[in-house]
């Protein structure tokens, strides 16, 4: 059995819980829109500067709002 790892975000739920767009979002964090819809859809993984960004951004801890699991495969 492999052991795959993965990282997840709950960007989506905080952005909706604020009433945020992904383009007000991306605004703050000098990044484009397609950047934040990546993000949400866990296309991609933010640089460890964008991810305290997003972290200040949200008043959140880092670990609150991205996850690394491990994900077994057979």
């Amino acid at each position: 059995m492999k052991k795959e790892k993965e990282m997840i975000n709950n960007l989506y739920i905080l952005r909706a819980e604020k009433r945020w767009t992904q383009k007000y979002v991306a605004d703050q964090l000098n990044v484009t829109r397609q950047t934040i819809h990546s993000l949400e859809s866990n296309k991609y993984n933010p640089s460890l500067k964008l991810a305290f960004e997003i972290s200040l951004l949200f008043d959140k801890k880092i670990e609150d709002i991205f996850k690394y699991e491990r994900k077994d495969e057979d």
